[in-house]
């Protein structure tokens, strides 16, 4: 089956030169109202830049489909804005008419200046508080979707990404960019996705997606085994790594509720205390799957 999503993947590499289709959204109701006038094509520039941007030298596949959430929380002048960001990706489920949620982020952290009707340039090696915060989450959204699709083959992207906190973290804009004690830090994803440590973690993503949700509809006994392999690998690794774990928490916030959805059926209810022990804010979900 993987040599014919590959195939799959290359005949459309024709078509879809660019990565992402991306929908922005934005909503200003909590800036004065001038303010709200000079972002009148904020939402359209930035849809633009994303999907219009190439961030691979080679892309193999159909677009990913995205979807950034942008609230404006704060206005200092005509053009400085503090925002908050709700980043979700998804990618299609093999033989089936079903998508999955690959990521779903909310960053709380977000200061750039922005001119009504500018113009963005994709400077990738150089830090802008506005394209450098796109252009990470573009890697990431990458980087995800291909981990999906061959072990570890979203690497390169991540360490893209890498590359740009430690831009910001060294800017005079570095709010958001350094580690913090927060449940969430751009910083502390990648470091956690480029870790050796996570390696398990991210071969089992893989799988789970691979041999689990893409033969769902014709091999289910056999794809729930490989999506419990997942729930097996990630309770071996809460014992190794910190609780507090940026990676693991933007997984389950993504796929707690489809993991759920998949096991519904499974016989041994067991699995979901077992998640309800790894994964601790779904605990109530788990809780009611269980009894189901």
């Amino acid at each position: 089956m993987k040599s014919l999503v590959f195939f799959i993947l290359l005949i459309t590499t024709a078509a879809h030169s660019q990565e992402l289709n991306c929908k922005v959204t934005i909503n200003f109701e909590s800036i004065p109202v001038v303010n709200r006038e000079l972002l009148s094509d904020f939402a359209q520039t930035i849809e633009d830049y994303l999907n219009k941007t190439r961030f691979t030298d080679k892309w193999e596949g159909d677009k990913i489909e995205c979807a950034f959430n942008i609230f404006f929380v704060g206005a200092s002048s005509d053009i400085n804005y503090s925002a908050q960001a709700v980043i979700t990706s998804q990618r299609p489920i093999y033989n089936s008419a079903k998508n999955s949620l690959m990521l779903s982020i909310n960053d709380a952290q977000w200061t750039f200046i922005y001119e009504k009707n500018q113009t963005l340039y994709a400077t990738q090696s150089v830090f802008d508080p506005l394209t450098s915060f796109l252009d990470y989450y573009a890697y990431v959204i990458i980087g995800f979707d291909l981990d999906s699709y061959d072990e570890l083959a979203g690497n390169p992207y991540f360490a893209k990404a890498f590359d740009i906190v430690n831009l910001g973290a060294n800017s005079s804009s570095r709010t958001g960019w350094e580690k913090t004690s927060s449940s969430y830090s751009r910083r502390g994803l990648v470091e956690d996705l480029l870790n050796e440590k996570y390696r398990p973690f991210r071969e089992a993503y893989f799988n789970y997606h691979y041999n689990g949700l893409d033969i769902f509809s014709d091999k289910k006994t056999l794809a729930v085994k490989n999506i419990i392999k997942l729930i097996d690998a990630l309770e071996i690794l809460r014992t190794k790594v910190d609780i507090n774990s940026v990676l693991l928490k933007t997984f389950f916030d993504a796929k707690s509720g489809e993991i759920i959805e998949n096991l519904k059926t499974y016989s041994d209810k067991s699995v979901f205390k077992k998640l309800r022990k790894i994964d601790p804010s779904h605990g109530l979900k788990y809780d009611e799957a269980a009894q189901d």
